[in-house]
This record gives structure tokens, sequence and C-alpha cells, in this order.
């Protein structure tokens, strides 16, 4: 076993009977797969937020790599959009979708006299992530962090197991699309989330279509530009058929959480 594994495996053993909050990113598909490693079967149970907010296709994507690992899973419903506070969109927005999702999974755990876990890594503890906050407050326990992993040492770890996501692009949630301050509701979603689809479907696996309105401001890394311009007439068209009216291409690249920026002009410290 190497030193990771190692690591990952006491820390998971540590924790116990858990309850895994699964999106189906590396982060939490590495914890979900190390805890079917280093668990009884039925001491496991990874939950996905079944929500608004989660990209076409992604509760499928779940439902498979569970099945693959021999976990059980399960789709919760989540109403954080019937929470105004999510709705209003402020820098706090993900401090009530977190809040949402233990209010699920809470009693899973509870039943099961299991923890709560979720996919933080010490990278994501920089950053504005109220969630993690939310969590936390609820007894969430962070089992990456706690095995002292960066996101670096996730990939490799990932792919050390060979597990098929080792270097899927994160999935951030789609209302992280849209700028603090923009109330959030299912048709803004549906928009955005079509409009990736569409690009999605002409190659651009890493993508974010930032909403402003009826504009669209694309992110893609740096490396795919030059071919975003060559298709730039069939990425208009793929943008502007889900609904917008301008699209541009930001030339600085797909930078996650770049909106955090903005978070002191919505009265909101970062």
């Amino acid at each position: 076993m190497s030193d990771l594994a190692q690591r990952l495996h006491e820390a998971i053993q540590s924790i116990g009977p858990m309850v895994v909050a699964f999106s189906g990113g590396v982060d939490s598909s590495l914890v979900a797969a190390a805890a079917a490693r280093s668990l009884e079967a039925d001491e496991v149970i990874a939950a996905t937020a079944d929500s608004a907010s989660l990209g076409s296709g992604e509760l499928d994507t779940c439902r498979r790599l569970t099945a693959d690992w021999g976990l059980s899973w399960v789709p919760v419903e989540t109403d954080e959009l019937n929470d105004e506070r999510y709705l209003a969109n402020n820098g706090d927005r993900c401090f009530w979708c977190k809040t949402a999702l233990m209010d699920q999974l809470e009693p899973l755990a509870i039943e099961r006299n299991a923890s709560v876990v979720l996919g933080v890594n010490l990278d994501d503890l920089g950053d504005h992530r109220p969630g993690q906050e939310a969590a936390r407050e609820r007894g969430a326990r962070f089992p990456l962090v706690e095995a002292g992993f960066t996101k670096a040492d996730v990939r490799t770890l990932a792919r050390e197991w060979n597990l098929e996501i080792w270097d899927r692009p994160a999935m951030p949630c789609l209302s992280s699309r849209v700028p603090y301050g923009t109330e959030i509701n299912l048709t803004l979603l549906s928009r955005i989330d079509r409009a990736e689809g569409a690009l999605k479907a002409l190659g651009f696996s890493d993508v974010r279509v930032r909403h402003y309105d009826d504009t669209a401001r694309i992110e893609l890394p740096v490396a795919e530009l030059a071919r975003a311009a060559e298709l730039a007439t069939d990425l208009v068209e793929a943008v502007r058929g889900a609904g917008y009216r301008y699209v541009t291409l930001d030339l600085a690249g797909l930078r996650s959480g770049n909106l955090n920026d903005a978070l002191p002009s919505v009265g909101v410290e970062a």
C-alpha cells in the first residue's frame, strides 16, 4: 500500500461508518472508493443531491460509479430552491445549499450510527467556501483533510487506483456560474445547463458558462481557446440555442471560483 493510500485508509477507519456526500467529482469519488476499500459494505452509503443545480447526466454518472465500486447509493432530493436565502445568491449561498444537503444526510447517518463525510481537500480550505462551514457546524468530517491530502494527492491516488475519474474536470454546481447578487431560479439554471451541454457536445469537456442576463461569458482552459476561435460559428450557435443573445469568450481562460472576486461589492467578506 502506498503512503497516500495508507494515510487515507487510516483516516477512513478512524471515522468509521459513513455517509459520503457524493457528487461524482474526483474528491468525493476518491473518498467513496477509499471507504469501499477500508470499511465493510454495510458501513458505507453514498448519497447524491438530486437538485436543479446538478448538471444533466451527473446523477446517472454517480449511480454508475458507485455500482462499479460495489457501494450502496441513494439520491436525495434537496430543497435549496425553496429557500429564499439560497435564491438571493449572496455570498453565503453555498452555506444554505450545504444546509439543505445536511438536512437530508443527517437522518441517514443517524439511522446507521455513521458520520457524514465530504470530499474536501487541503487546497479547498483557503478559498471562500461557506458550505464547508455549514457542514462542519453540523458535525461533518473531511477525511481528505484529516489525511493531509492536497488536490494533487487526490488525483495521484485516484490514478494509482485506476479510477476513471482521476482526471475529471471539476464539476461545481450550476449556481456557481451566476454572479453574486443575481437571483437564482430554475429557468436560469436550465439555460446554463443547456448551454454547457451544447458546448460539451462540441468537444469541450472543461467549460463554464457564466451567466450575465442575456450574455454568456464562456470560460475554457487557455489551451482550448484557439480551437474555440476556430469553431466560433458553431460555438455561438450552440450557446444562442440555449437562450442567450450575446456570446463572449473569456481570453483569460477558465478560473474556478473567480466570481468570488466580486464578493465585497455585494456586501460579503470573502
